[in-house]
């Protein structure tokens, strides 16, 4: 009677990759710091009232980005997750912006009309 060798193939350890160093996430801290400080200043500025809302939506999705990529190591991660978590974050943009669209539409059609 033969012996049959089972195979491990299923056992492997996941691939090992360097996560970031503490200098590393000392840095991303101090950038996002800088990217709360600005949208605090955007926010008092009226110079930008009429683009504020834009801008703190693109402020706000860097920082999004930072904390899920580093913070919570998906940049490191399976891709899967990755699009998890653009899903849910286009998912959440779009309900946004289409509810901000729906609130403004008079405005938004008025402007639009004044420009042709």
């Amino acid at each position: 009677m033969s012996y049959i060798q089972p195979t491990t193939a299923h056992l492997e350890e996941p691939e090992e990759h360097a996560h970031p160093t503490e200098a590393k996430y000392i840095q991303i801290a101090i950038i996002l710091s800088i990217i709360t400080l600005a949208e605090v200043g955007l926010f008092y500025l009226e110079s930008f009232q009429g683009v504020l809302v834009p801008a703190l939506i693109v402020l706000s999705t860097i920082k999004f980005v930072m904390v899920v990529g580093y913070f919570m190591h998906l940049k490191f991660d399976d891709r899967r997750l990755t699009w998890i978590f653009a899903s849910g974050m286009a998912l959440a943009l779009s309900i946004y912006i289409a509810t901000w669209a729906l609130m403004y539409f008079d405005e938004i059609t008025e402007y639009v009309s004044n420009m042709f």
